[in-house]
C-alpha cells in the first residue's frame, strides 16, 4: 500500500510541475491534475488561448497514466482492508472452534498488565487459557474472545459453563462484580479469583460469589517489604513459584472422596512412595491450615494437600492420591 501512495503521490507532483510549465497557477495546475487523474473532467483550467495541443497532449498523458495509478492505488487499498478484515474473521473462526473443544480451562477477563501477567503464568502451567478483551491484544499466543467481559455473550463464547477457572482482571471493581455475578450464574462450580483495587470491596466480591480477592497493589507492597525484610525467604519462594530452571515446586492436591489415601495418616501416606515430597500444609474444608502436619494426621475427603518437592516427587504423590 506505500508503493500504490508513492505512485499517486507522484502523478501528481509530475501533473502540478507540467501544468505549472504550461501555465497555470499552483493552485489551478493542482486542480486539473486532480479532475484529470480521478476522470472527474469538469473543464480545463487556464486561458483559451493557452489551451492548445500541448496542453492537451500532457492531459491525455496525464489521463492514461494518472487513472491508472489511481485505480492501483485504490485497489491495493481496498486489498488491504479486505484481507486485514478476512485474516481476523479467519482467526476467530478458528480460535472459537479451539475454544469449543476446551473443558476444565482458564477463562482470564482482561488483558491488560495484570491480566497478561495472570495469562503468561498460567500457560507456563500448562493450563488451556481464553482471555476476553475489547481488543485483541498483541503476541498473547492463547484464544481471544473479542468483546465484553460483562456480556454474557462473550463469557459463553469464552466456554465458561466449561470452564474450570474464571479470573477477572480488569481495570474497574464494578465490572469485575458484574463478570463475577454473571459467571457465577453461568457456572455454579466455577473457581473464580477477582482483582480488587480497594481491599476494603472485598466483601462485596464474596457476595457475589468470588472464592478468592486479590489487590494487586497489596501484594505488590508486601512483596517488596518481603525482599526487605526476609530477602532469602523471599528469593526461595520467588524460586519456587516463578523460576522454572529449578526442578521445585510449591503444589496443591486435592483429596477426593473415592482416593486411596482417604483414611491412612500423612506419615503412612508418605511413606508409600518411592519419591517423597515435603508435606508442608493441610487445608480442610473449613478452610482451616494446619502447617507442618504431624505424621498422625489422619486424611480426609476435601483435604487440600500443600506440598514441596520435585516434579516427579509432586507427580508420586498426586498420582496416589488421585488412584
Amino acid at each position: 500500500m506505500g508503493f500504490g501512495a508513492s505512485v499517486l503521490l507522484l502523478i501528481l507532483t509530475v501533473g502540478v510541475i507540467g501544468y505549472r510549465i504550461l501555465g497555470l497557477d499552483l493552485f489551478d495546475a493542482f486542480y486539473q491534475t486532480t479532475i484529470t487523474v480521478t476522470t472527474v473532467g469538469f473543464a480545463e483550467v487556464g486561458p483559451a488561448d493557452e489551451i492548445d495541443r500541448t496542453y492537451r497532449a500532457f492531459t491525455l498523458f496525464l489521463v492514461f497514466f494518472g487513472v491508472g495509478g489511481v485505480l492501483y492505488t485504490l485497489g491495493m487499498i481496498m486489498e488491504a482492508f479486505l484481507e486485514g478484515s478476512l485474516t481476523d474473521d479467519r482467526r476467530q473462526h478458528k480460535e472459537q472452534r479451539v475454544i469449543e473443544h476446551m473443558h476444565g480451562h482458564v477463562v482470564v477477563a482482561g488483558a491488560g498488565r495484570v491480566g497478561s501477567a495472570i495469562t503468561e503464568y498460567a500457560v507456563r502451567h500448562d493450563s488451556e487459557v481464553v482471555v476476553i478483551d475489547r481488543e485483541r491484544p498483541e503476541h498473547i499466543g492463547v484464544p481471544v474472545v473479542v468483546g465484553e467481559a460483562t456480556d454474557e455473550d462473550s463469557l459463553h463464547r469464552a466456554g465458561i459453563t466449561r470452564a474450570r477457572t474464571l479470573i477477572a482482571a480488569l481495570n474497574s471493581d464494578a465490572d469485575n462484580v458484574y463478570v463475577t455475578l454473571t459467571a457465577r450464574a453461568l457456572n455454579p462450580d466455577l473457581f473464580i479469583v477477582v482483582r480488587t483495587n480497594r481491599q476494603a470491596d472485598e466483601p462485596k466480591f464474596r457476595r457475589a460469589g468470588a472464592d478468592r480477592v486479590v489487590n494487586p497493589h497489596e501484594i505488590g507492597g508486601s512483596r517488596m517489604g518481603a525482599v526487605a525484610m526476609h530477602p532469602n525467604v523471599a528469593e526461595f519462594m520467588d524460586e519456587v513459584l516463578h523460576d522454572e530452571t529449578h526442578d521445585v515446586a510449591l503444589e496443591e492436591v486435592t483429596v477426593s472422596y473415592d482416593s486411596q489415601v482417604v483414611g491412612s495418616t500423612a506419615g503412612d501416606m508418605l511413606e508409600s512412595l518411592s519419591q517423597r515430597p515435603l508435606l508442608v500444609a493441610i487445608r480442610d474444608p473449613e478452610s482451616q491450615y494446619l502447617s507442618n502436619p504431624p505424621p498422625e494426621t489422619i486424611i480426609r475427603p476435601g483435604h487440600v494437600l500443600i506440598i514441596l518437592g520435585s516434579s516427579q516427587e509432586i507427580a508420586t504423590l498426586a498420582s496416589s492420591v488421585h488412584h
